[in-house]
């Protein structure tokens, strides 16, 4: 199934290497990741699990759980993570779905047959804590994920939610950001009562709230 922007996202049950879990209730009020990697033992695969391992403090930081997926049973899980711990200097410190007969890929549409008929793709699915879909990126199993950025996309995110602003081309937290077009300037005096910066009268900047 294609899951949008705005969508809630499907709920399952799974067994992971943390026991089981019902999706949603797993989440509670915290926001989600979701990922999922084409195969145990492969390469790329490890250097992934290891990144999002090592930055885990950062998605707890900001109430982030995060969750990967394979099509590979649960005991190679347990074996991989060895390896992964051996050669990245972090173990899976997250739990993993064991999504042998692919019901949590068929939900997600992470199987691509014209990439492959029997792995899944690089998905990401961020969800929030309504558990709504706010991002979902797709990349080839060859291309390893940038994981800082995912970080920088739910910053984006949480401030959004928060506030009135978007965020403009390589924001990252503490840079200035936008009022969006919706909010009137007479509006905007009250929000932002430190002023902002117009460039046109669509892009008005200002310093990030809180900031």
């Amino acid at each position: 199934m294609t899951i949008r922007l705005g969508d809630v996202v499907p709920d399952f049950e799974a067994q992971t290497t943390e026991g089981p879990i019902r999706f949603h209730e797993w989440l509670g009020s915290s926001w989600g990741v979701l990922f999922s990697h084409p195969k145990n033992f492969t390469p790329v695969c490890t250097t992934e699990l290891g990144q999002v391992a090592r930055l885990k403090p950062e998605f707890d930081r900001r109430n982030v759980k995060v969750i990967g997926l394979s099509v590979d049973p649960l005991d190679a899980h347990a074996k991989w993570a060895d390896d992964i711990a051996e050669t990245q200097g972090f173990a899976p410190n997250f739990p993993l779905i064991a999504d042998q007969d692919r019901t949590v890929s068929g939900l997600y549409d992470m199987i691509h047959p014209n990439a492959s008929d029997t792995m899944t793709v690089r998905s990401v699915f961020i969800v929030g804590p309504d558990k709504k879909l706010k991002l979902s990126l797709t990349y080839p199993a060859s291309a390893g994920r940038n994981f800082d950025e995912i970080l920088r996309v739910i910053d984006s995110l949480q401030l959004t939610a928060q506030h009135s602003v978007a965020t403009p081309a390589n924001w990252k937290d503490g840079d200035d950001v936008i009022i969006v077009p919706a909010v009137s300037d007479e509006a905007a005096k009250e929000k932002f009562p430190g002023g902002w910066k117009t460039l046109k009268p669509y892009l008005r900047v200002v310093p990030q709230p809180g900031k």
